[in-house]
């Protein structure tokens, strides 16, 4: 169990003729969206067909003009923005800055880039804006496939699709990365909302997801129950890593690989009010020492 582990550690585009352009009078490239027209979708029960509903939506209109707007797009075009008000003004500032000292002077690499990535990790990180990997472990692109989530939860397989299991599923079949890193942290609000949860909690879309991490909490309350909520939530901030670990054994081919010695699982824990990282990997075997199947070794804190 994972106390245990804490205590040993889309339509297809095709170009029309071109359109004469009012303004200028010169042709412009439209683009047509074949069967773009929404349709009935009927259903067939016991051998007859019946038009049961009709999938026409707005949305799906929608999408299609904001995408002629994008191809229609010139590249010298400049919107109207309130200039000192502009949120984008830094981000072109620091994009430039970018190309110029890490494109420009490494174009080789992003060719190759360009062509494939190989990344050796897959990392599990939190969505909050505090907590950014690349930032943190300084990883370069192309070297880590990453996923971010409320709290950094990988849930089990049985959970079915999600953004976080479509991502696996891509990093280690495709991919075939060599290591899966669930990185926690220090104050996370998912944690807090996951120990805060009360049984008549309204549902919603945190609810339900934090929620993939109750054997987190129920090990937590076990553990540590007698102190205060604070503490409480530092131990399942490292309690629901583990548990993401075991998680991901439960995908038969994160398992596969494991076994096979081709994929190892690690966790992190950045405290970023002391900036400090801790690093530990999970050892899977079906007979290790004590009658586990789990283990930690290589536990480093990193200050």
């Amino acid at each position: 169990m994972a106390p245990a582990l804490l205590r040993a550690a889309s339509p297809r585009l095709h170009p029309a003729a071109p359109a004469a352009s009012a303004d200028s009078g010169q042709g412009r490239c439209a683009v047509t969206i074949r069967d773009s027209r929404p349709r009935g979708v009927a259903l067939r029960v016991g051998g007859s067909t019946r038009r049961e509903f009709s999938c026409i939506t707005k949305a799906s209109k929608d999408h299609s003009g904001l995408t002629r707007q994008l191809l229609d797009f010139q590249h010298d075009t400049i919107d109207d923005v309130g200039g000192e008000h502009d949120p984008f003004r830094e981000l072109k500032a620091r994009f430039m800055d970018f190309k110029q000292r890490h494109h420009v002077e490494n174009y080789s690499n992003y060719q190759s880039l360009a062509q494939q990535q190989t990344p050796k990790f897959m990392v599990v990180a939190c969505a909050d804006s505090r907590v950014c990997p690349t930032s943190i472990l300084g990883f370069q692109p192309g070297e880590a496939f990453a996923v971010r989530n409320v709290a950094n939860l990988v849930p089990p397989y049985k959970h079915g699709a999600s953004e976080t299991s479509a991502a696996l599923e891509f990093a280690v079949n495709t991919l075939q990365v060599e290591n899966i890193l669930v990185v926690g942290h220090s104050r996370c609000g998912g944690i807090q909302a996951l120990m805060s949860l009360k049984e008549d909690s309204p549902s919603g879309f945190i609810k339900d997801w934090v929620s993939i991490g109750k054997s987190a909490r129920l090990s937590t309350e076990a553990a540590a129950g007698n102190l205060s909520f604070e503490m409480q939530c530092r131990h399942c901030e490292k309690e629901s890593i583990n548990s993401s670990l075991l998680n991901l054994l439960t995908y038969p081919w994160i398992k596969k690989r494991v076994n096979e010695g081709n994929l190892n699982l690690h966790g992190g824990y950045y405290n970023f009010i002391d900036c400090t990282f801790e690093k530990w990997t999970l050892v899977y075997r079906e007979e290790l020492e004590g009658g586990s199947k789990y283990a930690i070794k290589n536990r480093s804190t990193w200050s």
